[in-house]
């Protein structure tokens, strides 16, 4: 076993603590990486609000770093290599969604970067709040030059998820993209949907982060707690890409889609209740998509790379990890934290 140090709470509290942490030694397909820069997710939050039986639980799937020793059998990756990392580490590699390229939609479940169990040994998996991870090397990535990796860090969950389905649903020039909600999520979706050539525009609740959205390249900001704006809006997107985190009606956001297009539903997992009528009037629909499959993530890399998009972030040494967690509890952050780990040392 490898020892390296992590955060992570203790008993049933929620407050992080720096702790010793076991990795497992490299397996043949395995690249040891030091983890430099990890993004804060929403998901680390809930992970750390929920967890109350003591089990160990270390947060982080979104993480940039070096690679500092490989498996006997890797050819892809050497010893002084950028590397990311995302939210899957593994999967069965053989069903159907695997062969197509989708390990994000493994029929056996993907391996999680952490609170998830590995294929091999049974054992659990822990995350990038820590100096070290080690992860089999089809799933790292390498981090194309000029991305900043602190700021591309947030890229490897937040950017994935978004280019997902904006890529799938076909955004291009002269599509006419909506993104509901400026957040972590949302401010990534408005940088690629500019980026691939949409016509693009921001509903939120409020019009106080109208600079913020015309400077991420957003043409115009529909306030949805005004009646008048959002009635003008009806019928206007081909896509609406809802990013907001808290449970909210759909039909207003339907509402906004033209005919036959899309609203994809990604900020808020759980149920939903809908008027099919906000579906049948002008053919619309409705979908969702989580994270992404390996091609799908090097490609969203490169197209970063090639568009100069990362993610606007605070950084934060790691041992302000727990002000980092409380401070996205009250939405307090411009757009993502990243932590910076070499505190670790």
């Amino acid at each position: 076993m490898r020892t390296t140090v992590s955060w992570q709470p203790h008993g049933t509290g929620t407050t992080l603590r720096r702790t010793p942490l076991e990795r497992r030694d490299l397996r043949a397909d395995d690249l040891a990486v030091r983890v430099d820069y990890c993004g804060v997710c929403h998901t680390d939050l809930h992970a750390v609000q929920a967890r109350e039986d003591g089990r160990p639980l270390v947060p982080g799937h979104e993480f940039t770093g070096v690679v500092t020793e490989t498996g006997s059998e890797v050819t892809g990756f050497a010893i002084g290599d950028p590397v990311a990392v995302g939210n899957i580490v593994d999967s069965c590699g053989t069903c159907a969604m695997c062969r197509a390229g989708q390990e994000n939609f493994c029929h056996t479940f993907p391996t999680l970067t952490y609170d998830g169990v590995d294929r091999h040994d049974g054992s659990p998996t822990h995350g990038g709040y820590s100096r070290e991870y080690v992860v089999r090397d089809r799933f790292a990535y390498p981090l194309p030059r000029g991305l900043d990796p602190a700021a591309a860090a947030p890229l490897l969950c937040a950017g994935i998820t978004v280019w997902e389905p904006l890529h799938a649903l076909g955004v291009g020039p002269g599509s006419r993209v909506a993104v509901a909600g400026l957040g972590g999520l949302g401010h990534l979706a408005v940088k690629i949907a500019v980026a691939l050539g949409a016509d693009t525009s921001v509903i939120s609740r409020s019009p106080d982060k109208a600079d913020d959205a015309h400077r991420l390249g957003a043409r115009e900001v529909i306030v949805s707690t005004d009646p008048e704006q959002m009635a003008a809006a009806r019928d206007r997107f081909d896509v609406v890409i809802d990013t907001i985190a808290a449970p909210h009606e759909l039909g207003p956001y339907l509402r906004l889609v033209a005919m036959d297009g899309t609203l994809s539903h990604l900020g808020h997992l759980g149920s939903v209740t809908l008027e099919i009528t906000d579906l049948l009037v002008g053919r619309k629909r409705l979908s969702s998509a989580g994270s992404g499959g390996r091609p799908a993530t090097a490609a969203m890399l490169a197209f970063c790379a090639e568009h100069g998009i990362t993610a606007d972030i605070e950084l934060l040494p790691s041992a302000r990890v727990n002000e980092a967690l409380d401070r996205l509890r009250r939405n307090d952050v411009r757009y993502r934290f990243v932590l910076d780990l070499s505190d670790l040392d």
